[in-house]
């Protein structure tokens, strides 16, 4: 497999304060740990490019746009909500997060690798059409899967959320519309409040979005069968073009932000299991990004686990 991967010291600059949870140390942390494994020099890496305002708006409303620039430029200490903390930087590192992972898509559209990951961050898939919350500026995986469409001519595209906390950004962007399938495995009722069994999509997608609440204290069994009975079944009945996951880690036994009980090695399966979908349906392509956790060594090594997973080399222990 080439695997292809992106990041930045630059993602540093977004600082979020003292005491928050999405704080520079995630990837400062993780990129550490992956440049200590022996087959870190064995990925591809793409270089990080801020996008162009208008990739932005491809899902999101020009309004909020304006907001986070004028914000950002004033030095306001949070964007629209006060879990979004930022800096006068934020509003560029936001760009740049959004488009590390449009290069990363080319990258894997255009066949130059199979598939790749982008350690980013703000995170994005709790940012709405025309609001940004829990973290997130604006939703990276969202204006990825709009621009290849418009851009590589995808005609199916397949997102998979992993995260803790469900997608609500996500889903509703995508809730209507049926050539984006939105699959969630989060806690619930957890935040934001959203993600019920019965959110199925509405008008021509309904049936297009999927939702799998997990309970506080659900772990590696309960995920394996949800796995198993709908999100894998689901994935080979849409057969899609390209897979892209919202690949959060704060499911992990040790994450603060969470109670659900997975184990590092579970992050290695689930990834497994999603390649063997990519390698029957969508020549293995699969995007993955960055979105949260909280615990510092549980999300390096998950992260760890999960790109050597898709390099075909040995998980991190």
């Amino acid at each position: 497999m080439k695997t292809a991967f992106t990041s930045d010291r630059r993602f540093l600059d977004h600082d979020t304060g003292s005491g928050h949870p999405e704080r520079p140390a995630r990837l400062s942390h993780t990129l550490a740990h992956l440049k200590a494994q022996p087959w870190f020099t064995q990925l591809q890496v793409t270089a990080a490019s801020a996008c162009d305002p208008d990739c932005l708006t491809s899902v999101h409303d020009a309004a909020l746009v304006e907001r986070a620039r004028t914000s950002c430029t004033r030095g306001l200490p949070y964007l629209d909500t006060p879990d979004v903390a930022i800096s006068r930087e934020s509003f560029d590192i936001a760009r740049l997060a959004a488009g590390s992972v449009l290069a990363l898509a080319d990258t894997i559209a255009d066949g130059t690798a199979d598939n790749g990951f982008a350690l980013v961050r703000p995170p994005g898939h709790h940012a709405e059409h025309d609001a940004a919350m829990g973290f997130c500026l604006f939703n990276n995986i969202a204006i990825a899967a709009r621009h290849l469409q418009r851009h590589h001519g995808l005609n199916k595209i397949l997102i998979l959320d992993w995260d803790v906390h469900h997608g609500n950004g996500t889903q509703h962007l995508f809730e209507e519309d049926p050539s984006v399938f939105y699959i969630s495995l989060h806690q619930y009722p957890h935040y934001p409040g959203t993600g019920a069994r019965s959110e199925d999509g509405i008008s021509r997608g309904r049936g297009a979005t999927l939702n799998c609440p997990m309970t506080a204290g659900a772990g590696n069994a309960e995920y394996t069968q949800a796995f198993s009975e709908k999100v894998l079944p689901a994935i080979n009945d849409y057969r899609p073009e390209m897979i892209l996951v919202s690949a959060g880690f704060d499911a992990h036994q040790d994450d603060p932000l969470g109670s659900i009980n997975l184990s590092t090695e579970h992050y290695q399966w689930m990834t497994e299991a999603l390649m063997d979908c990519a390698n029957q349906h969508c020549d293995n392509r699969i995007l993955s990004v960055l979105e949260g956790g909280y615990h510092l060594d549980a999300l390096a090594h998950s992260v760890s686990a999960h790109i050597g997973t898709l390099a075909g080399i040995s998980a991190d222990p």
